[in-house]
Parts: C-alpha cells; structure tokens; sequence
C-alpha cells in the first residue's frame, strides 16, 4: 500500500479517523512518541500493528482514551486510586494497568486479563480518538526493537507501505515513552516503566511508590511481562551500542583508548564532547536527554556508525527513563569506569 502523510489539520483529521474506523492503521503524534493506532476493540485491525511492528505476540499494547468516562470501556474496575491519578496526570504521559474490559480483545493485552490506558495530552491525538469514536491501541510507531519516533518522518521511514497514513503533528515534546504504573494496593503503586512522570511526582499523590527490578535488569527468560518495554532488547540502532558509566575524566579516557572509524559518542554537552572524536549532543538535563535520545540513536545509523559508547546519563527523575531506554538499546552491556 502506498503510505499516505498527512497534516494537522480538520480535513486530514477526519480522512485518519475514517481510515481508524474502517479498520485500517495510522501513525499519530503524541507527547511522548509517535504511536501506531488502531481501534483497540478490533482484531483485526491490532494484527496489522503487530504485522507492522514485526512485534511479539504477548508484549500488550496501550490503548489511548480522550476523555475519562471511557475508562468504563476499556477497564472491568477502576480503583479510587487509579481515579485520583487521572485526575492528577491526565492528560499526559502516564499508563495505568488496569483489569481488562471484556470487549478489549486479548491480541491487544498481550494475553493478559489487565489492560494499559492512558490518556494523551497532544491535541491531535485526542481530537482523533474523540472523531473516530474508538479508543486506540498505539505502541510506539517504529520497527519492533529500533529507536521510537519522535517526529513524523522517522515513521514514515520505518512505516512506508505497511501502513495507511501518518499524521504530522509535529517534533514529540516529551521524547520517551510514557510511565507506566500498576497498583499493588489501596494506597502503593508499582513503576513498569519509567517515564516523564516520575516517581517523586508519583508520591505527591501515592504514598508508596515502588521501582520494579525490570526496570535496571534484564528479565528472566520466559518470564511474564507486565507493561511494554520490559522484556525485548528495545531501542537499539543498527549500531553496536555500549554504555558507560563515570566521571567526564574517565569516560574520555575509556573514549580515547577505543577510538576507531565508525565510532561514536553520545555526550552531554559541548563541555563533554572529546577532541578529535565524532560526538553527538544528547542533553545536559533527563528533560533534554528525554526529547533528543530516540533521534540522536536514529541519526547514528544515517552517520553510519558501527560502535556507539554512551556516557550514561544519572538516572534521577526523568533521567532514569533515559537510562531505562539506554541499557535496553544497549542490551544491558554497561561498562564502569
């Protein structure tokens, strides 16, 4: 099929909740990244996401809702807790795991009997599931296991003729996929997956926050996943990428001593770049590392990388969400110096 891009406004709008509505896929902006949206209740529409994606089969998908009262649609419950979170956060980059309403078929759970939601804040992509009358299952719009999109061309250049259209909405202002929470209790909740909410906002609300391992550490083999992002190598360029941990001295010196052609280095800022060695800018602050890290990783593959070290951002705040999508495009190979 020939892949249609289109633009951000009503008439474009109304073509791509037509196209969402006869079952067909689009590529749509959100806050975070740009996600791969379908009519979450329709099976066959959610396969070609999982086609699109080349994704497995058991990693659950996030529907996305436009206003609150659908949460009846897409959760069986909905505890006090969960109500004071939307009410906190939403619209905006948090994902709740939630008992699963019948009609949320199983292809888009992942198998499971709990569903991710959330509500974006990106105009666009509300106004598209408000016109299209459907929550959307979105994961994010790239191949499984690349770099996710943060602007409309990285989609078209992974999703060119697998999918209907794209929807321009602009450079995603967040740059990393949403946090995910999932409720233990009354009054603790569980991080899946670190995002632009982050576990000291998450206490102004919630007395008791944990960081689940996953989150730092490579899950079992064969072990159940929960949230998207937590069990397969995500994120990687084509690129051998390597993270290292240490002081600017230290990670210069590392540098130096493994300098070859076709090797990279992702870098703080312009204090941080090494002379004489090909460096990329990722940010000073989690904020900054957050929004360029996903285009910094794509841009490597354009410059024909082969060998990437990555001086490990601290993994505070927003940070540890960077970090988070760093080791897994990694594969967890971090070295300390």
């Amino acid at each position: 099929m020939k892949t249609k891009l289109l633009a951000d406004c009503a008439a474009d709008l109304l073509d791509a909740a037509k196209l969402l509505r006869e079952g067909q896929v689009v590529g749509i902006p959100t806050e975070t990244v740009y996600g791969l949206a379908a009519d979450a209740c329709n099976e066959e529409a959610i396969q070609q996401i999982f086609s699109a994606k080349g994704r497995p089969a058991d990693n659950p998908l996030i529907v996305h809702i436009a206003k609150t009262q659908q949460l009846a649609e897409i959760a069986a419950s909905v505890p006090s807790l969960a109500q004071k979170l939307a009410n906190a956060f939403w619209p905006g980059p948090l994902t709740m795991i939630l008992p699963k309403h019948h009609q949320i078929p199983t292809i888009t759970s992942g198998g499971l009997d709990t569903v991710g939601v959330r509500m974006p804040s990106h105009p666009a992509a509300r106004a598209l599931i408000l016109l299209s009358g459907v929550p959307l299952a979105a994961p994010s719009a790239n191949r499984s296991g690349y770099p996710s999109p943060t602007t409309a061309a990285h989609v078209m250049n992974d999703m060119q003729g697998k999918i209907a259209a794209v929807l321009d909405g602009g450079t995603c202002n967040v740059g990393v996929e949403s946090t995910v929470i999932a409720f233990e209790n009354e009054d603790t909740v569980r991080i899946l997956r670190p995002g632009y909410v982050t576990e000291a906002m998450l206490r102004n609300v919630v007395p008791n926050v944990i960081l689940d391992p996953a989150i730092l550490q490579q899950l079992p083999q064969g072990q159940i996943v929960r949230s998207p992002g937590m069990k397969y190598q995500h994120y990687a360029p084509r690129a051998h990428v390597t993270l290292v941990k240490g002081s600017q001295e230290a990670f210069h010196s590392f540098v130096r001593q493994h300098v070859a052609t076709d090797v990279y280095v992702l870098v703080f800022d312009e204090q941080d770049k090494i002379p004489d060695v090909s460096c990329l800018v990722y940010g000073a602050t989690g904020e900054e590392q957050a929004q360029l890290v996903f285009s910094k990783l794509r841009e490597l593959d354009d410059l024909g990388a082969k060998q990437v070290f990555v001086h490990a951002p601290n993994p505070n705040g927003v940070g540890l969400a960077v970090y988070n999508r760093l080791i897994r495009a990694a594969g967890f190979e971090v070295i300390q110096v």
